[in-house]
């Protein structure tokens, strides 16, 4: 593990000039605090919060609002009166899931908070669980590294390497990695105050790096990726479009079950779109990944997504099972062709599934005939 003791003001004052440092208008001790670094004699121009800097609401269940901007409603009702607005990425106590009104739409669920209620889809289910900071990596066929999940709620990103490459990058100003994501970290630092980064690096997308606190990553272990035994001579998923569901079966007997969100119908302009259609037919399962970059579509109905994990490709190049972070509304058809799973749902279907991917590299194709048969139906 490097260390990095470097008086950060000066550098920062060097790279960016006196005139930008009065324009941020920042004091040393916010500077400090904020937790900046020098990695490789350069430093970025974005300051990166620590983990422990964001008191994120004390509640055991959380929602972190997903999209642009929601309104908090005095109840489970969309014509209800608003209590407040609250814009994306803001964090609040998740009490309870009731079933309310919202016309027009399919969900009906509600998320009850301290000070009102939020429509379900808007809200992703969310935890604060900061670990014990990873200090060393363990030796891989990648070279030194692990996978690791996002823990908390959120946490912010330094690009290491700018200017930025992938996409998602030009729509925000605050790059940051989400509760559920997968990545693969291949290095460790230690700043001068005592405080932990790991670097971010893709191994499918654009070669972007990022360096982000320690604190918000959990090591995926072994255990974790291990195929299901279950001594079934046949398994079979059938993801039905027409309900929105998902089901695993080993011969006759259903042992898993769950909602999905398969190929969208429609696009942001109410257009039939069906290229986003979930392709219908048995398709067996060619390749599996424990996370994968996904980017595709084209200017307005395009998408890039990083760190998507469980990922079980089943149909053309792209077609997969796996985690969803960006929307809560399982049951509705959501996605470019995929089958959008929770990040629950996602990783048991991934450990049961064949074939079974060791943790080391994390990635295996089958030939065909294949593995696991994935029947897309539609009623």
């Amino acid at each position: 593990m490097d260390k990095v003791g470097i008086d950060l003001e000066d550098i920062f004052r060097k790279k960016m000039g006196e005139s930008s440092m009065k324009a941020i208008r920042i004091t040393r001790r916010d500077f400090l605090n904020l937790g900046g670094f020098v990695l490789g004699g350069y430093l970025s121009h974005q300051l990166l919060p620590k983990v422990g800097s964001f008191e994120f609401p004390e509640a055991e269940r959380l929602g972190r609002v997903a999209v642009g901007m929601i309104e908090r409603k005095v109840r489970p009702d969309i014509d209800s009166q608003t209590t407040d607005i609250l814009y994306q990425d803001a964090v609040v106590p998740w009490l309870r899931e009731v079933v309310g009104r919202n016309p027009n739409r399919i969900t009906q669920r509600w998320v009850e908070t301290p000070d009102g209620y939020i429509w379900s889809p808007y809200l992703q289910p969310v935890r604060n669980q900061p670990n014990s900071p990873v200090l060393s990596l363990p030796d891989t066929s990648l070279g030194g590294g692990m996978w690791a999940e996002v823990t908390v709620p959120w946490v912010d990103l330094i690009l290491e390497n700018p200017p930025a490459r992938s996409p998602w990058l030009e729509s925000t100003d605050t790059p940051r990695l989400y509760y559920s994501q997968i990545l693969w970290i291949d290095q460790i630092k230690t700043d001068n105050e005592g405080n932990h980064w790991c670097r971010v690096n893709e191994r499918y997308g654009y070669g972007d790096r990022f360096w982000a606190a320690a604190e918000a990553f959990r090591q995926i272990t072994s255990d974790e990726v291990a195929l299901i035994k279950t001594g079934a001579e046949e398994k079979r998923i059938y993801v039905n479009v027409s309900d929105q569901t998902l089901a695993c079966f080993e011969g006759k007997s259903e042992v898993y079950f769950c909602r999905i969100s398969t190929g969208a119908k429609f696009d942001a302009y109410g257009n039939k779109v069906y290229k986003w259609a979930t392709p219908l037919g048995p398709h067996p399962i060619w390749r599996k990944l424990i996370s994968l970059h996904m980017s595709g579509g084209t200017t307005g109905g395009g998408y890039d997504l990083p760190g998507i994990g469980w990922t079980s490709l089943f149909a053309g190049n792209g077609v997969a099972i796996h985690s969803t972070f960006w929307h809560n509304n399982f049951g509705v058809p959501m996605s470019h062709g995929c089958v959008n799973a929770r990040p629950q749902d996602a990783k048991w279907i991934f450990q049961w599934v064949e074939p079974m991917v060791p943790l080391d590299p994390g990635d295996v194709t089958v030939s065909m005939p294949g593995g696991t048969i994935v029947e897309v139906i539609e009623d």
